[in-house]
């Protein structure tokens, strides 16, 4: 896959990001918002695994050595709940035993600082591959199929583009696919501040289905939905 192609998979994804030095937070927040679609920046491990089990993300950037809890005990407690999810550390430490613990851990990658920009992006593009599970064209069955990267379902008579909102609850289902998914998921997932109503969430399904028929995503009655593929 072209470099472009892959992180064009992280335009309406949402990252973590832990660094406790202000101004170098505030860079790699603007750098990661070039990328990613919601980048939300924390300076304390405590205050990040709460965000982490407060709100869905797809992936988690940590330093090490920070206050409250350190970045890899941070993505322990991580693993603990979610196994699949992209973890990258960026830190000054290069013993060994940091980088043993970071492999048990299922880390993406490990960045020593200082590290330069194409390091950076390979890290990005790694993130991008773990999220599709390597696989950037999905056939959601046998006439349609989504590219994730270009954020475009296609059918054998149909090319249809979805918008933000649209690609990010299609992607986020087919995640979770044979799952049930609650209201509340879905809430978390697509918004982090806005307290929108279930018709908001409704809208959005009743534009997919337009795309992808009425079949594969089914009500669950009072509880959210169904992508059954």
């Amino acid at each position: 896959m072209e470099n472009q192609i892959l992180l064009e998979i992280l335009s309406n994804k949402k990252v973590l990001c832990l660094e406790d030095e202000p101004n170098i937070l505030k860079n790699i927040i603007e750098s990661l918002e070039l990328f990613f679609g919601q980048v939300v920046g924390v300076k304390d491990g405590v205050e990040a695994f709460d965000e982490f089990m407060t709100n869905s993300y797809d992936a988690l950037i940590l330093d090490i050595s920070v206050p409250g809890l350190d970045g890899l005990e941070l993505a322990k407690r991580v693993r603990q709940i979610n196994h699949t999810i992209p973890i990258v550390i960026l830190s000054s430490h290069t013993e060994q035993e940091y980088l043993w613990r970071a492999i048990e851990l299922k880390i993406t990658r490990y960045l020593p600082k200082p590290y330069d920009k194409a390091t950076f992006i390979k890290a990005l593009e790694s993130i991008a591959s773990e999220l599709t599970d390597h696989v950037l064209i999905f056939a959601i069955d046998n006439d349609l199929k989504y590219d994730f990267s270009k954020k475009i379902l296609y059918s054998s008579d149909e090319t249809y583009h979805l918008s933000k909102k649209e690609s990010q609850l299609l992607e986020y289902f087919l995640k979770n696919k044979n799952k049930t998914i609650t209201y509340e998921q879905i809430f978390d997932y697509m918004w982090e501040f806005e307290q929108p109503s279930k018709e908001a969430i409704k809208t959005i399904i009743k534009d997919l289905r337009k795309k992808i028929g009425k079949s594969i995503i089914k009500n669950l009655y009072g509880v959210g939905y169904l992508c059954e593929i």
